[in-house]
């Protein structure tokens, strides 16, 4: 084989994996506070800040949950799935969140 192909196979090669980037916070094998640390560095100041938000159920819309990086929703004051909500209303609320707020 020529050697300037598989010098060029190999630089390749040595460059794709250069680029893939180790993300500490996504290893479960990393001490937990290595993997805040690395988490934390990654995050802009508004998706610290929004993290620490929490939205009252009744207001979040996907454009607020996207655009704001809230961390956690509420649902009090009378917030609820539905009048005199069976604890299965209030499992398929919380079930249907996640696909709602992947938007």
């Amino acid at each position: 084989m020529n050697p300037r192909l598989v010098g060029l196979l190999f630089l390749c090669v040595c460059t794709a994996l250069a680029e893939s980037e180790y993300i500490k916070y996504k290893d479960p094998q990393q001490p937990i506070n290595t993997r805040i640390r690395d988490l934390m560095r990654r995050m802009t100041l508004g998706e610290k800040i929004g993290q620490m938000m929490q939205l009252e159920r009744a207001n979040m819309t996907p454009e607020i949950m996207r655009n704001y990086s809230i961390g956690s929703l509420l649902s009090a004051g009378g917030s609820v799935p539905r009048p005199r909500a069976t604890p299965e209303d209030w499992v398929n609320m919380v079930n249907s969140l996640p696909k709602w707020i992947s938007l």
